[in-house]
């Protein structure tokens, strides 16, 4: 007889919509392998690629980092990896980065919070209804506080939890993918100098069944809104639920992402933090047997109060503050 956790999981994904989104990936990834190494960028060629990309997308152009689109220039080309991208094929890349955000309202989402913490009867509330729909269903997201940043690594890498046992039993799919899109622009934007990806720690105990539209979504968002931005992830412990939703992902996953993913019990995970995080061991959250108290900042919904007069309870403003400081701290140890 199937135990409860097992029988959580009998799902079914239509074949179409995993060969849509295997397609839709592929499409996007065609860098699996290439060899590594970089080849020097001039100023001259940035200067180009920044121009064009404000000319392009005036409103969120500032969203890329230099160190960021340096990453892509210059890296070996596909084609021929003795030789650095054309300039023109790195624009393709980042444009088609930027395309994904304006198709998805990523530059707008933000916006949505402050409307959201905002009182109803706000003009801009008023007169925009469907807006702060959209709003009050994003913040409701994260409000649970599954997902969130808080410190960085040795390399000054910012950290992304996910606390998998806060999540929603049946989610609002498209809230759910905005406040992750939310979240790791938020994280982006704060990154110290010339850093250019993340980590993402996984607390995988007591997940809720899979929604296998979600995490196809959330894969297809890594792909194409944030390549090259994932560094690892890291999950602890390993149920089956972990296991079904890696199943259904590894297949769909460009071969490069897919050893990007760390499944641990949390003995092994708590050593690896140990060499991760930037204070060491003292940086362990709690729910992995540490220290580090993160319901400090981070309770469950039930002990959050509202941050302004809206419906917004989870501290997504002290949490970049948080993250600013945490990066200022590790850009002032690298002068020491």
């Amino acid at each position: 007889m199937a135990s409860d956790e097992e029988k959580k999981i009998e799902v079914t994904v239509p074949q179409a919509e995993l060969d849509s989104a295997k397609a839709e990936i592929d499409e996007e990834d065609d860098d699996e392998d290439v060899a590594s190494g970089e080849f020097e960028v001039t100023k001259e060629e940035m200067s180009i690629i920044r121009a064009e990309l404000a000319c392009e997308f005036p409103d969120d152009y500032t969203y890329l980092s230099d160190a960021y689109v340096k990453s892509v220039a210059s890296k070996p080309y596909s084609k021929d990896p003795t030789v650095r991208r054309p300039l023109e094929y790195t624009m393709e890349k980042l444009t088609h980065v930027m395309e994904w955000r304006e198709q998805n309202g990523a530059p707008e989402l933000e916006s949505l919070v402050h409307l959201a913490n905002g009182p109803e009867t706000a003009p801009e509330a008023v007169e925009q209804p469907e807006k702060l729909t959209k709003a009050k269903a994003l913040v409701y997201s994260l409000n649970n506080g599954s997902i969130y940043w808080h410190g960085v690594t040795k390399e000054g890498k910012p950290i992304l939890w996910i606390r998998c046992g806060r999540k929603p039993w049946y989610p609002n799919v498209e809230a759910e993918v905005n406040a992750l899109v939310l979240i790791a622009d938020a994280g982006i934007k704060c990154m110290p100098e010339g850093v250019t990806d993340f980590v993402v720690v996984s607390d995988s105990n007591s997940p809720p069944p899979p929604v296998p539209s979600f995490m196809i979504n959330v894969l297809k968002a890594l792909v194409r809104g944030y390549p090259d931005r994932l560094n690892v992830l890291l999950s602890a412990p390993v149920g089956s639920i972990i296991q079904f939703v890696m199943n259904l992902l590894m297949p769909l996953m460009p071969g490069r992402l897919a050893g990007k993913f760390l499944l641990k019990d949390q003995a092994d995970a708590c050593e690896i933090l140990k060499e991760w995080l930037m204070h060491g061991e003292d940086d362990i959250p709690t729910f992995f047997g540490g220290k580090s108290d993160h319901d400090k900042y981070y309770p469950e919904e039930y002990y959050c109060t509202n941050k302004g007069q809206g419906t917004l309870k989870f501290d997504y403003f002290g949490m970049i503050e948080r993250l600013q400081a945490c990066a200022k701290e590790w850009e002032e140890k690298q002068k020491e």
